[in-house]
């Protein structure tokens, strides 16, 4: 079974062990190490998986970013602020222009004070956009009209890393390979490399395949051991990726 909370402690376990870097964020954008990881998990749900996340990899002595949505599916006060007391990075996933209905102005007022919200509970200097498939409104498309830099951002992952030179894995729709169900989290990538299960990554870097640099986007309320959670999941996600699927045709 993949996207387990075992397999991943099995992904985290081979990562380690080829000796890595882990950077928050931030930290890759300001100093990035020749051999480095980043480890960025997308919020969009179940905080309390991403707890269980944090703690795993607190654990092992690895730092992690976490991106919160402001949305009550999302953004619970506690969880936040554990997160950031286990040493890991807190973002935020910015949707403005999903919830807003396309008004750029009013989207930029979400955007300030959701930011000053989130950074009442823990320091921000990373967004990244949240890409809701179901929405015709691409958030990343207020920085056409206003400039995050001037909010003190210093990174926003698909606008400030050169994924010709960073390797990027993103288990969107419930795989690695998953681009052809990606409305928004797409990049261009340098490298041919290409995995379908979580098994294959981890048989790669025991091998010592992995590029120098990568960045990890996870979900973590796909991850689970509870198998009536873990089938939920396959076949909510199944059904999500054939309206993706459409959506892009």
């Amino acid at each position: 079974m993949d996207f387990t909370v075992k397999t991943y402690k099995e992904l985290l376990s081979a990562l380690i062990k080829q000796q890595y870097h882990f950077q928050h964020f931030s930290e890759f954008i300001l100093a990035p190490k020749e051999r480095s990881i980043v480890l960025r998990h997308d919020v969009d749900l179940l905080p309390f998986n991403s707890l269980a996340f944090a703690k795993i990899q607190a654990e092992n002595n690895v730092k992690a970013s976490y991106y919160f949505r402001a949305v009550p599916e999302s953004w619970n006060e506690d969880v936040i602020k554990e997160i950031y007391s286990l040493g890991h990075e807190i973002g935020y996933h910015y949707e403005c222009l999903t919830t807003c209905n396309g008004d750029m102005k009013e989207a930029i007022v979400d955007f300030e004070n959701n930011l000053t919200s989130l950074r009442r509970l823990a320091p921000v200097s990373t967004i990244c956009m949240h890409g809701s498939p179901m929405s015709k409104w691409d958030s990343k498309d207020l920085w056409k009209h206003a400039n995050y830099r001037d909010y003190d951002i210093i990174g926003e992952p698909y606008f400030d890393v050169d994924f010709q030179k960073v390797y990027y894995l993103t288990d969107t729709g419930r795989r690695w390979d998953g681009e052809k169900v990606s409305v928004r989290d797409k990049v261009n990538l340098g490298s041919s490399l290409s995995f379908h299960a979580t098994q294959q990554i981890i048989d790669a870097a025991n091998n010592g395949q992995l590029p120098n640099q990568i960045m990890f986007t996870c979900h973590p309320q796909r991850w689970t051991d509870n198998k009536l959670k873990w089938g939920k999941e396959l076949v909510v996600q199944n059904l999500k990726n054939q309206v993706k699927r459409f959506l892009i045709k």
